[in-house]
Parts: structure tokens; sequence; C-alpha cells
């Protein structure tokens, strides 16, 4: 507890927040398949597509396995200062995918409810008229 307690004080709240939230990120890769995917993607293009479902299949689990116990090992050491124990240290994407935010986290703009702007409560001030009897 005194570590702990040491770690904050002499570090802060935002490098334990960061490698928490870094902790619970690859956590979740086996959910996210993010380097299994880029592995595959990057295997294909660099080897072709045999050595992609052969190696690439493999090298992505692996790096599955890899970042989901850094992960843990994050989340379990969080109070700690230390440096990434695998690089990068964000998951990753395939270069096919743009990530974007999940609209259903409640977090995203009215514009996917046809309100932007404020223009269906106060005319003039937005550019987007919102009917709910027009299809």
């Amino acid at each position: 507890m005194a570590v702990a307690g040491a770690a904050v004080v002499f570090t802060g709240c935002s490098s334990m927040e960061h490698k928490l939230g870094r902790g619970i990120a690859n956590v979740m890769e086996p959910l996210r398949m993010g380097e299994f995917t880029r592995s595959t993607e990057q295997t294909y293009l660099a080897d072709g597509p045999v050595v992609a479902r052969s190696y690439g299949y493999v090298h992505g689990v692996t790096r599955t396995v890899q970042r989901t116990v850094a992960g843990a090992f994050d989340i379990a050491t969080f109070p700690i200062p230390s440096e990434p124990l695998i690089m990068p240290s964000e998951p990753v994407f395939p270069d096919s995918v743009v990530p974007e935010m999940s609209s259903n986290l409640g977090v995203s703009t009215d514009r996917y409810v046809g309100v932007d702007g404020g223009g269906a409560f106060l005319s003039g001030l937005g550019s987007t008229s919102f009917n709910p009897t027009e299809d």
C-alpha cells in the first residue's frame, strides 16, 4: 500500500489512469481481433495469400495473446509506474480500418438523429430541419 501511495505522490494520477486504460484496452484484444487482422493483412501484403493463411494466422494469435497478457499485467500493476511491455503500447488496427468511436456509447452528436445546430428547436439557428412525419 505504501508503494501505491508513493507512486501516486511522485507520478500523479494521470499516468496511473493511462496505464489502467491501456491495460483494459489490451485485455479486450481477443474480442477486437485487431492484432490478428493486422498480422494477417500485413503478411498478405508482404508475402502473399498462402503465407498469410499460415504464418499470418499464427503470428496474429501470438500477438493477440501477448497483448492480452500485457494488458492483464498493466491492470494488476497500474499503481506502480512502468514502461509498456508491448510495443506499440496502444491497440493496433489493420491499415484497411479507420477506427471510430461507436455511436451507441451515448457520446455522439445529435446529427445522427436529424438535429444539427439547434435548427429543430430554434428556427434560423441551424441548417437542418427536423420533421418526424417525413419519410
